[in-house]
């Protein structure tokens, strides 16, 4: 899969005058504003900066140029805006999440490697956290900017496109990235996992998944797959879930499993969307006397360094971090250095790491 490198560029309202391409003139400038709202620059740097020095009609104005645009002001010193901050910054749900420390991991060397410094900053699973972070971090113009996956705040992703700062997104899979992508399709993930199961004789299967956009969207693809391949209870329409908070814990799994018992006793297979989630079941199971994987098949996510050593050893997916890293580092460090990606979208794929508890 291939996306086109020609320039982007935003498309202004009939009267207004057009952006310029922010891979010709390295992104969205205070001028760009200024004449879009017919003002002089340094009228529109006052409006910005110090709102109560101009008339509330241009006030207006200006606010209104900044909207349409997305334009967010460079916090750098005049001087320095030019210059390269060798910095890159990376954005992730949460840092409890073991699953993207072998990406921060990757990334913070593989940038290391060539010169450049990692900046870490935590959005949450809310939107609205996302976008005042990304605002921060535009306004500090780093070399880069790699996101946990697909940006869906229109606002952020109008911000980032006229920023002309580089941006990588991960964990997800697109055929329309702000800029450049590295991931993997979860629908994907969700069909192959329920085929697996299917393929070693499990017919009662049931999830626990996070509530997150991703999680979702994979588990309703294991959802539809199993009940295409009749893997329901004779008396269910659809394949029993219990939906948890995002980030997931040990105890959210442990609950989780307790939950679907009452009501589906006679289940042979869970689908976690977390290693976090399975050990929480692993533990449940062993807790509750329901031998795994005899009784209860249990599947995680992830694939996270203990996943291997538990008994019974984990079932897990395995995503391999390391690879997204080092690619969205290299992707970043071709952007700085003005060169063309030729192939910036790339799917690394997944793996089903087969053991003990399956």
């Amino acid at each position: 899969m291939k996306k086109t490198t020609t320039p982007l560029s935003i498309t202004e309202a009939p009267g207004t005058t057009a952006v310029r391409s922010r891979r010709k003139s390295g992104g969205l400038t205070l001028s760009d504003v200024a004449r879009i709202a017919d003002v002089a620059p340094i009228t529109a740097s006052r409006a910005l900066k110090s709102p109560d020095l101009v008339s509330p009609a241009v006030l207006q104005r200006v606010r209104d140029a900044v909207e349409k645009t997305g334009y967010v002001p460079n916090l750098l010193a005049g001087g320095l805006a030019s210059t390269k901050s060798k910095l890159v910054a990376a954005v992730v749900p949460t840092i409890t999440g073991a699953v993207f420390l072998e990406m921060v991991q990757s990334l913070t060397a593989s940038l290391a490697a060539s010169g450049y410094q990692l900046m870490l900053g935590q959005s949450g699973y809310e939107d609205s956290r996302e976008d005042a972070l990304l605002e921060a971090i535009i306004g500090r113009r780093p070399d880069g900017v790699v996101l946990t996956g697909i940006m869906r705040s229109a606002l952020a992703k109008r911000r980032l496109q006229v920023s002309g700062i580089p941006v990588v997104e991960t964990w997800d899979l697109t055929s329309t990235p702000i800029d450049m992508l590295v991931g993997f399709s979860h629908e994907k993930i969700g069909i192959a996992v329920a085929e697996f199961l299917h393929a070693r004789g499990r017919r009662r299967v049931a999830t626990i998944s996070a509530n997150d956009d991703r999680a979702v969207r994979r588990n309703k693809a294991f959802s539809d797959t199993a009940q295409n391949l009749g893997m329901l209870d004779a008396d269910s329409t659809e394949v029993p879930t219990c939906i948890v908070p995002a980030p997931t814990t040990l105890g959210s799994g442990r609950s989780g499993l307790r939950s679907l018992l009452q009501d589906h006793p006679t289940i042979d297979a869970i689908f976690c969307s977390s290693d976090m989630l399975a050990l929480g079941v692993l533990t449940e199971a062993q807790a509750m006397g329901i031998a795994v994987p005899e009784k209860l098949a249990v599947i995680g996510l992830g694939d996270l360094s203990f996943s291997c050593d538990l008994n019974p050893a984990l079932t897990s997916v395995r995503i391999d971090g390391s690879a997204i890293g080092a690619i969205a580092a290299d992707f970043i460090i071709q952007r700085a250095d003005g060169k063309v990606i030729s192939d910036p979208i790339r799917d690394i794929g997944f793996s089903i790491m087969e053991r003990d508890s399956t």
